[in-house]
């Protein structure tokens, strides 16, 4: 079983369109799919728009559970809750938000605004993660993510530890934009295992915590 909450289409800068994307991860033996676009305020109201068709197809024809949501990206620190916010009127299933990453310039306190907002349910590659950004991350019900992108995953190490002393929960995500960088089973409990998690931890990530947000989604849903 394998779980992704955040991938990229042609919709922002990913390769493959959304259908494809989806066609894919059944392929690799997805259970669920979150397709999080890059996006800002000019661009997610269309983004959410034309994912949410190609999910309804895949639900109705295939029976897989694909989610439109948005990866807010770059976006001011400061304007994370609104725009939050935003998305989930506009009908994002779930709302990420590209964090600090250790290898693109994030503006400062990206982090600090995405663990305290709850619209948000995904801090993705938060790289330098404080102490106090995990406690609040587990007091809100944010998930943070063990990446399997080149260059975002160079943090994965310190973000599970920081994340485990707090109680944060972790998943694994591949923010993937080509066909290639997309999660096995294998490689998820790879990506996982090598941050430093127990079997145990790495069962809790990819299974139990990726099912209640899930559930989480589906409810927002119904």
């Amino acid at each position: 079983m394998v779980y992704d909450f955040h991938t990229h289409t042609t919709l922002s800068d990913g390769v493959l369109l959304p259908m494809e994307l989806i066609r894919r991860c059944i392929v690799n033996g997805y259970s669920a799919l979150g397709i999080a676009d890059h996006s800002s305020a000019s661009t997610m109201g269309r983004v959410v728009r034309e994912v949410r068709r190609d999910c309804a197809l895949a639900q109705k024809y295939w029976g897989f559970s694909a989610f439109p949501g948005v990866e807010l990206t770059h976006v001011p620190a400061a304007s994370i809750g609104e725009l939050a916010a935003e998305a989930r009127r506009m009908g994002a299933a779930h709302v990420v938000v590209h964090g600090q990453s250790p290898v693109e310039p994030v503006e400062p306190g990206t982090n600090l605004a995405a663990v305290s907002c709850e619209d948000v349910d995904v801090l993705a590659h938060p790289g330098d993660l404080t102490e106090e950004e995990a406690r609040l991350a587990a007091e809100n019900g944010v998930f943070l993510e063990l990446t399997g992108k080149d260059g975002h995953s160079l943090g994965n190490g310190r973000v599970a530890r920081v994340a485990l002393d707090a109680g944060a929960k972790l998943i694994v995500n591949s923010d993937g934009h080509t066909p290639d960088q997309l999660l096995t089973e294998e490689k998820a409990r790879k990506i996982a295992r090598l941050a430093g998690l127990t079997h145990a931890q790495v069962e809790q990530a990819l299974l139990d915590n990726a099912e209640e947000l899930v559930s989480r989604i589906k409810g927002r849903l119904d």
